[in-house]
């Protein structure tokens, strides 16, 4: 059939939408709340703190309390569901557990504990469920701030029950970027750093979610990252229409056994490409 006379392609339809993952959203929303009341009733307030182990930073006391919380009414509510924290032990039958589950629970109970410590209010609660390495249901609050972020797959990224979507920007010198002193380090880059304006926010997840909401063009990370830090922010990101992969330019995956990232890159579409082609070659 010529060329003029062939009827235009229809596009695929989309997978259809799993009613669970408004479901769980409810929940998350629901958890997070709930999660608030606890940490806020710590802020400020001097909770007793140490050092994890391994040079993983600070915990505190309300940290731990917010994981119980999570732990016991998440798992009341969805019993055949993993479950991934920042703050609970995730070896032997747990990992075995979480594996073989459909859904899981990936949670970090307050994501920016430093900034928390810090009296500042740059803090939340990062909760997400992820199914077959994907992140389905995924929120971020700041409960100093009253901000709730949520995504669920296919229904859109909102913050406060707005709708989100990243910057415009098509040009990545003088972009907007968060990201630490570290990851500006002349070897992280082919030929050196890009002429960015760097900022910097001590939770990953916020991070994420501000470049969802078009604050800022883009986030790099380009160590290792949790995935209890990224998933929900992942979600937010891609249901905003922001462009997000590993440090290597590959989609991530989410509740693998060692539940670790190689990277986190973020941003406006149009500046994507650009970061991942002046990064150096990533492990």
């Amino acid at each position: 059939m010529p060329a003029a006379e062939r009827p235009p392609l229809t596009p695929p339809a989309p997978p259809p939408v799993d009613p669970r993952d408004a479901e769980d959203l409810a929940l998350l929303v629901d958890a997070a709340r709930a999660a608030g009341v606890i940490a806020l009733r710590h802020f400020r307030e001097d909770p007793e703190t140490w050092e994890k182990d391994g040079g993983q930073g600070p915990v505190s006391e309300a940290d731990l309390e917010v994981d119980r919380m999570l732990k016991a009414e998440l798992g009341a509510a969805r019993p055949d569901y993993g479950w991934l924290s920042e703050e609970t032990d995730d070896s032997g039958a747990r990992r075995k557990a979480r594996l073989s589950a459909e859904r899981v629970f990936i949670c970090d109970p307050i994501d920016g504990t430093r900034a928390f410590l810090k009296g500042e209010e740059t803090w939340g609660h990062a909760l997400a469920v992820a199914q077959d390495g994907e992140v389905r249901a995924g929120v971020m609050f700041l409960p100093a701030r009253e901000a709730m972020y949520g995504a669920s797959r296919g229904g859109g990224a909102t913050l406060n029950g707005a709708p989100l979507a990243p910057s415009s920007r098509t040009e990545l010198t003088g972009a907007d970027a968060l990201v630490s002193a570290a990851g500006m380090r002349a070897e992280r880059w082919k030929s050196g750093p890009p002429a960015v304006t760097r900022h910097f926010r001590a939770s990953l997840c916020y991070r994420l979610c501000l470049v969802a909401q078009g604050r800022f063009d883009c986030s790099i990370s380009v160590g290792g990252v949790w995935e209890w830090d990224a998933a929900a922010g992942d979600l937010i990101l891609s249901e905003a229409g922001a462009a997000v992969s590993d440090a290597r330019g590959e989609r991530p995956r989410y509740n693998r056994p060692e539940p670790r990232l190689s990277g986190l890159i973020a941003s406006a579409p149009g500046i994507h490409r650009a970061i991942l082609d002046r990064l150096a070659p990533h492990d």
